[in-house]
């Protein structure tokens, strides 16, 4: 394994070095980066934006808005938030399985004498307060799994920015998000920097990895990342889109995420679909949208079509019925 050392607080080139990491290196099968944002909302890959954040807040507080490659829910980071970044060639054996590339958080913090537990689908905890969400994405075997870690962050500025949809509240069982976090430094027995925090988990991951080395960055491939930041992962198109166009909408949520479409339906014939959501999956929906075009919108229409591909790929740990149902009833 090796690590890149990033000091960069860009949101837009911090995913922008992630994606690099994670489509360019291929010849490293091991890769693992830490990196802190500067105040910024970090969009799930299938999210549709504008219905994930508090725009007139963010706009007027000149918080970043970012999309990135993997899938889950919207995250708020700020300069109290460490991220990490593990890429791995052996995406069979770890894929989905958040619990094992937490290890290094948890044992970090046990070091520190904070108990920590993996709870939920991707969630990690210290006495039933979140303060860790992580995702993962996959590209040609490839695994990217990423994390963000709640250090000391202000958690006024986290609830004001994120529109969090009262479903997932309810599925939660309390009242609101800010009694479902915490921050690390406030459970600490001793009080430290994220920046020492920061030095601690890859002090652990070398401990882990003896044969840790660092990879170095050549001018070169920092200049395409900057590229990819400033033509990619900093545009609106990227981060927004286009908002959908849409005669019928559905909020359907599951145990392993939720799913809202948008369909414009002439003559009962589907003729678009958007499909947003925090859920996870191998492969883009991109796919399932294409599919579906020109079905009649009928639930065994829907299932029919979707009983012919391997419906895992795209949601993780949902069945075909379950999708069906979150298009038309």
């Amino acid at each position: 394994m090796k690590y890149i050392v990033n000091t960069s607080h860009n949101p837009a080139y911090n995913i922008a070095l992630e994606a690099y990491a994670f489509r360019e290196l291929m010849d490293e099968d091991e890769l693992f980066i830490l990196w802190i944002n500067e105040p910024a909302i970090i969009i799930g890959k299938h999210q549709n934006t504008i219905e994930e954040i508090n725009k007139e807040y963010t706009d007027a507080h000149g918080i970043h808005v970012v999309r990135r490659l993997s899938g889950g829910g919207a995250v708020y980071h700020d300069l109290n938030n460490l991220n990490y970044t593990i890429i791995s060639n052996k995406s069979d054996e770890g894929a989905f399985d958040f619990k094992t590339f937490s290890q290094p958080v948890i044992a970090t913090l046990a070091d520190l004498g904070v108990k920590a537990e993996f709870t939920g689908r991707n969630d990690l905890e210290i006495d039933g307060k979140k303060f860790c969400g992580n995702a993962q994405a996959y590209y040609k075997g490839r695994m990217m799994h990423h994390g963000c870690l709640l250090f000391d962050v202000d958690m006024t500025v986290l609830g004001n920015t994120l529109k969090v949809s009262k479903d997932k509240i309810e599925s939660k069982g309390v009242k609101s998000v800010r009694a479902r976090v915490t921050n690390i430094l406030d459970q600490l027995p001793e009080k430290i920097t994220v920046q020492e925090f920061s030095d601690m988990i890859l002090e652990k991951m070398k401990e882990t990895y003896p044969d840790m080395t660092e990879y170095v960055l050549s001018d070169e491939e920092l200049a395409k990342i900057q590229a990819s930041a400033d033509q990619q992962f900093g545009t609106w198109d990227w981060t927004y889109g286009k908002s959908p166009e849409y005669t019928i909408r559905r909020d359907v949520r599951y145990p392993a995420g939720k799913i809202s479409t948008f369909v414009n339906v002439e003559n009962s014939i589907i003729t678009s679909i958007k499909i947003y959501g925090d859920f996870f999956g191998v492969r883009g929906v991109e796919d399932i949208e294409k599919l579906l075009i020109g079905s009649r919108y009928e639930h065994s229409d829907i299932l029919s079509k979707l009983q012919t591909i391997d419906i895992s790929q795209y949601f993780s740990r949902m069945t075909v019925e379950e999708v069906a149902k979150a298009i038309v009833a």
